[in-house]
């Protein structure tokens, strides 16, 4: 992929939605992790918390991307994918059992475990979107993060102003596993060469995981029918 090309900016941009999208459960460690401290120290939690979610989500996120050179991994990860961005719609996560810190190391502690174990699904999306470009990966995190850490209570607001939001970061994570699917080595004797049957897939995927995430929803709240 050369630099500053189209596919280099629509890669970019998809990372970029996927942090996004599924920033909302860090948003809120966060919030949480530094709410009773002092102003200025609520300050050095946001850089020193931010610093540290970069560099373990950034290494992790380097490992699955060489770990998806492995055949047959790029098709489950898809597969892992699809029902990642099924669960972004449908899932209502509690976050009773989170404490705010205490201190300011404690409560960048909190911050950087909770990223790390809560990026899981981010760090598979965002391996899935980069393609092995390393670049990618880390100009993403480094655009992405800081936008999470410093703006998480406006993204809180905004999607719970906007709720469709969410339906987009689905769409682009589902658009993702498409991808990752369509391009795995053995099945490469089907989609090889056949760009409408890759279209025709992707577009399955995506309108099947909107359109089941919709009906979810509107069972738990038929109002929103």
């Amino acid at each position: 992929m050369e630099f500053f090309s189209p596919e280099f900016w629509s890669t970019l941009l998809a990372i970029v939605v996927i942090d996004l999208a599924l920033a909302g459960d860090n948003a809120i460690v966060i919030g949480l992790a530094a709410r009773n401290l002092p102003k200025e120290q609520q300050k050095k939690v946001i850089i020193l918390g931010t610093l540290g979610a970069i560099v373990i989500r950034s290494i992790a996120t380097l490992l699955v991307v060489w770990l998806l050179k492995i055949p047959g991994l790029l098709f489950i990860g898809g597969l892992m994918l699809i029902w990642i961005a099924y669960k972004l719609l449908v899932e209502e996560q509690g976050h009773g059992n989170m404490k705010p810190g205490e201190s300011l190391w404690a409560a960048v502690r909190t911050i950087i475990i909770a990223d790390a174990v809560m990026g899981l699904d981010n760090v598979l999306a965002v391996a899935g979107a980069a393609h092995g470009s390393f670049v990618l990966v880390v100009i993403g995190l480094l655009i992405s993060v800081p936008i999470v850490v410093w703006g998480s209570t406006i993204i809180i607001k905004w999607v719970e102003r906007y709720p469709n939001i969410i339906y987009v970061g689905s769409a682009v994570l589902a658009w993702t596993a498409a991808k990752m699917i369509v391009e795995e080595h053995f099945l490469a004797g089907i989609f090889h060469g056949n760009t409408i049957l890759k279209g025709t897939v992707t577009i399955i995927i995506i309108a099947g995981v909107l359109l089941a995430g919709k009906i979810k929803n509107n069972k738990k709240d038929p109002n929103n029918a």
